[in-house]
């Protein structure tokens, strides 16, 4: 357009009429009588001017970006957090299903040699209380028991109580070098001391230097006098090693114990002897042994050896 006189008429008149209608918008507030075209207005080009808007405003769209990654990161968190904790569920039933098991396992033992015992869990280890092998129970004198009680598993022989208290006891384990057993030979009857010696197998002195003893062999425990501090027929180990006898008046052999004293968790005090002596019945059931499987040999022959020797003998005949 033109600089013309009547184009500058035509803005003047346009710029009265835009302060005309701004006016009457204020002062009618809500019920403006523009209000109507303004929304018209905004639905026709609101799309419009919010594309471009995202189009142009880098600086808004990265706001918006990072407030969105936020959200995002709020998200994924709690994600890993109930994963965590389903994990963490996961990893406490597998230990609910180890501790069943043991339970299970220690009360055949106790069926088996009829004991009467008392369930335990072990809460501590190490040498507060005084010794170098011993563990701590949430079991004691509330429960009913008493010093030198016979502790075991369902693997075998644990220790005995040496301590009482009112809600917790000290158990000596079996392979402390404090600690000595009475045990008995499989079968033969033969009998001997056994002494801890920590990590290492224990150290039995058989009281008969001639008594024949191999690898594999297995002892259980002799039993006390009033069966204090042990009960007869609790598992004990496997014999590992034999010293040779060299004419002396006892032998010494070693044994692997049944019981790993590094990863105790539940274990049964015999509050109750057993009314008999439950001899080997408690030992653990040995493996069948695999059945030879039969050979075949197959000799092979030479046929067409065998066709001309037949033809050599018709011919003689």
């Amino acid at each position: 357009m033109r600089d013309t006189r009547e184009s500058r008429l035509l803005l003047v008149l346009l710029i009265a009429i835009a302060f005309a209608l701004i006016t009457v918008d204020i002062r009618g507030g809500e019920d403006s009588p523009v209000d109507g075209a303004r929304q018209a207005a905004a639905t026709v080009f609101g799309p419009v001017e919010d594309g471009v808007s995202s189009a142009v405003d880098p600086i808004g769209n990265a706001i918006g970006a990072v407030r969105d990654s936020g959200d995002r990161h709020d998200r994924i968190a709690e994600l890993e957090r109930q994963n965590a904790t389903l994990k963490a569920k996961l990893g406490s039933d597998d230990r609910n299903r180890s501790r069943v098991r043991q339970l299970d396992s220690m009360l055949k033992n106790a069926g088996a040699g009829q004991y009467g015992i008392k369930g335990a869990e072990v809460i501590g280890i190490g040498a507060a209380q005084g010794f170098s092998w011993t563990v701590t129970i949430d079991a004691g004198a509330n429960d009913g028991l008493k010093r030198d009680m016979t502790v075991l598993n369902g693997d075998g022989l644990v220790g005995r109580v040496t301590t009482v208290g009112p809600s917790t006891a000290t158990v000596l384990l079996a392979n402390d070098p404090d600690f000595t057993v009475g045990t008995r030979m499989e079968k033969t009857d033969e009998l001997g001391f056994a002494t801890g010696q920590g990590d290492r197998p224990l150290s039995v002195q058989m009281l008969n230097g001639k008594a024949k003893v191999k690898k594999g062999d297995r002892l259980v425990t002799f039993g006390s006098q009033a069966d204090k501090p042990f009960v007869p027929g609790v598992p004990v180990g496997e014999v590992v090693r034999v010293d040779p006898s060299g004419g002396d008046l006892t032998r010494n052999i070693y044994i692997k114990p049944y019981v790993g004293f590094t990863k105790l968790d539940i274990v049964g005090v015999v509050v109750e002897a057993p009314r008999e002596d439950p001899r080997d019945t408690v030992l653990p059931k040995k493996p069948a042994k695999p059945k030879p499987t039969p050979t075949v040999t197959v000799t092979a022959t030479p046929s067409g050896q065998a066709q001309a020797d037949g033809a050599d003998n018709g011919n003689e005949q």
